[in-house]
């Protein structure tokens, strides 16, 4: 299933899913070294039990420090977001795993992806002059390659050109490549810090 429509999270159970996200993280460092996933009781607030596509961001002194997620609403919230914290944590490949010290200075971002909006590839032009900094993430999807921005990377990257670019590389395909067969997906995020 596609990500989920887009509903907002009151403030009570923005606070219960970050303190879960927590409880995985703690739950995981209790000891020195990783523990497994150990996922908490599920929570009684109904928004927290929809299912929903999210990608969790940790930030160690403000550097990331790790990112995972899904575009597939195929479990509730609260146990999306659980198991990507922990996959980032410990499972993003591009970091070691999380250490019980590293805890102190990290910081959690929670996306909840809206539902997924195909866009027809009307050229590099016409995407770059549709595209909304600071709003829309991107998926670009072409013959197995795929590569996933998050609304948020707008912060380092606030030029559609170096954003398209950059999420291009991101995917292995050449800065100066197009194709009319890329497929374009835009969607926005509700975040939970």
């Amino acid at each position: 299933m596609p990500a989920s429509p887009w509903f907002e999270l009151g403030p009570e159970a923005r606070e219960e899913l970050k303190s879960l996200v927590w409880q995985v993280l703690h739950g995981a460092l209790a000891q020195d070294g990783d523990k497994g996933l150990v996922l908490p009781p599920a929570p009684e607030s109904p928004a927290l039990l929809q299912p929903a596509a999210t990608f969790v961001t940790l930030h160690h002194k403000g550097e990331l420090r790790g990112c995972i997620g899904s575009t597939e609403a195929d479990t509730p919230l609260w146990q999306d977001a659980c198991e990507h914290a922990y996959g980032s944590a410990f499972e993003d490949r591009r970091f070691p795993p999380l250490r019980k010290h590293e805890l102190k200075h990290l910081s959690v971002e929670i996306s909840i992806l809206s539902a997924l909006q195909p866009l027809e590839n009307q050229g590099e032009q016409a995407l770059l002059a549709t595209l909304r900094p600071g709003i829309d993430g991107l998926l670009l999807h072409q013959y197995g390659r795929r590569a996933l921005f998050l609304p948020s990377v707008w912060d380092a990257l606030p030029e559609p050109e170096t954003f398209l670019q950059a999420l291009k590389y991101k995917g292995g395909w050449p800065l100066d490549y197009w194709d009319h067969t890329i497929e374009i997906t835009l969607f926005q995020t509700q975040v939970v810090r």
